[in-house]
C-alpha cells in the first residue's frame, strides 16, 4: 500500500462533484496533520467525518517534520502552516504531496517532492481501471461545471482529457 500527504483542497474538489469516496479506491492511504483535519475540514459540513469514514488518516507530525514545516513556513509566508503541515510529511517520509494548491505545489516540487493534484488523482483512477471511462467522463464534466466557483483547475487540462473522448 502507497501513503500520500494531503492537503485539503483536492478533498473539497472531490465534495463538490459529489465523489469523494473515489480516491479510496486506490490501493492508498492518504494522511493528513491532525491539525489540518481539525482545522480546515469544515466545510461543507460532515466533510471531516466523511473522509476519515472512508479512510483518511490522521497524522501526527514528528519533531523533526514540525521544525521543518515551522521554517517552511517562515520561508514562504503566503503558505499556511497546515500547508507546511502537508509538505513536511510527504519530504521526511518520502512521500507523494496531494495538493491543487499553486504555491504549495511549487514549493514543494523546489523541495524535490512528486505532487499529485485533483486531476492527476482522476487520472491514476482511470489509468488503474478503478473507475469507468463513464465515471472519468462525468467526474471531467462536474469539475468543469464547478471550475471556478468552488473548485479551482486548469481549464485547458479538463478540456483536454474531455477531448480524448468521442461525446
Amino acid at each position: 500500500m502507497d501513503y500520500i500527504s494531503s492537503d485539503t483542497n483536492v478533498w473539497i474538489d472531490y465534495t463538490v462533484i459529489n465523489k469523494q469516496d473515489l480516491p479510496f479506491r486506490l490501493s492508498i492511504t492518504y494522511l493528513m496533520s491532525i491539525d489540518a483535519l481539525n482545522d480546515e475540514l469544515l466545510s461543507p459540513s460532515g466533510i471531516k467525518e466523511k473522509l476519515l469514514s472512508l479512510g483518511l488518516q490522521p497524522t501526527e507530525l514528528t519533531e523533526s517534520e514540525f521544525y521543518y514545516a515551522i521554517n517552511m513556513a517562515k520561508l514562504n509566508p503566503r503558505l499556511s502552516k497546515y500547508d507546511c503541515s502537508a509538505l513536511s510529511i510527504a519530504k521526511h517520509r518520502g512521500l507523494v504531496l496531494l495538493t491543487g494548491d499553486g504555491r504549495l505545489r511549487k514549493t514543494a516540487m523546489n523541495e524535490g517532492i512528486l505532487v499529485m493534484g485533483t486531476i492527476g488523482l482522476l487520472d491514476k483512477l482511470y489509468d488503474e481501471n478503478k473507475i469507468s471511462s463513464k465515471e472519468y467522463v462525468e467526474c471531467l464534466y462536474l469539475l468543469k461545471k464547478a471550475n471556478g466557483m468552488e473548485v479551482r483547475l486548469p481549464m485547458d487540462e479538463l478540456d483536454k482529457r474531455l477531448n480524448m473522448f468521442d461525446l
